[in-house]
């Protein structure tokens, strides 16, 4: 399979800068307690200084949503939300070691970070305008259709893994203690967004294979590379350069 973001994304987001992650031989049963301490110290720090909203990273996401006609009060990016959380409750509960992994890398960059088990994944992924016939499933197992126009990420039956771009996930593809291969996904609009990402990946990618005592793979996005190509070993997974 594949993940991508469309033309048209690129056309109409040219500073969008994003990370794809493949990630093999996931498993439940490990601890991720250390580097999740290690990141949300950061996210600590940055946050001692001023709240999540003045944040160039959530400021950045919070002039896209507005162009796509949402209000960025109502409707927040995933990193925002978990920073907003972050700030308020001290903590963010412990889900998946895979998740409670990307969640603090997620807060100690303010970027937002998707995780999509593949098993529930229908051939490629792209993020991409909704027809609007697409079929949405929240966490709590009701269905919905995104707004024609709306940015998703839908996979080839057709199904909406996420909506609102980085707002929310759909349950249907949710990482489960069952979950043997996930893919990350990490995308950024600041200025710096470009290192920044860079840099997210690369964290990610070693904190993952500490963990998990694997080799996940992991390739940056752009216009003129912009497809992840994802095979069954996680090690054979790169970009490709259309």
């Amino acid at each position: 399979m594949h993940f991508q973001h469309s033309d048209s994304i690129w056309r109409d987001f040219p500073e969008l800068a994003a990370g794809a992650l493949h990630v093999g031989g996931v498993r439940s049963n490990v601890s991720v307690a250390d580097a999740v301490a290690r990141f949300q110290a950061i996210a600590s720090t940055a946050l001692a200084t001023r709240p999540e909203g003045e944040l160039v990273e959530i400021q950045a996401w919070r002039r896209t949503f507005g162009r796509m006609g949402l209000k960025p009060t109502q409707y927040r990016c995933a990193s925002e939300a978990l920073l907003r959380r972050f700030r308020k409750e001290g903590d963010i509960p412990s889900i998946h070691p895979l998740i409670d992994l990307c969640n603090a890398v997620s807060l100690a960059f303010a970027i937002p970070i998707a995780v999509f088990d593949l098993s529930r994944v229908s051939g490629d992924l792209e993020v991409t305008r909704a027809i609007g016939d697409e079929l949405y499933e929240t966490f709590s197992g009701e269905t919905e259709h995104p707004e024609p126009g709306e940015v998703i990420f839908r996979d080839a039956k057709g199904r909406a893994h996420a909506r609102r771009w980085t707002n929310r996930q759909s349950g249907h593809s949710a990482i489960r203690p069952r979950t043997k291969s996930a893919l990350v996904v990490a995308e950024a609009l600041h200025e710096t967004a470009t290192a920044d990402i860079a840099e997210l990946m690369a964290a990610l990618e070693q904190a993952i294979g500490s963990a998990f005592d694997i080799r996940p793979t992991s390739a940056l996005l752009s216009p003129t590379s912009p497809r992840f190509a994802i095979v069954a070993d996680a090690k054979a997974s790169h970009a490709e350069r259309l």
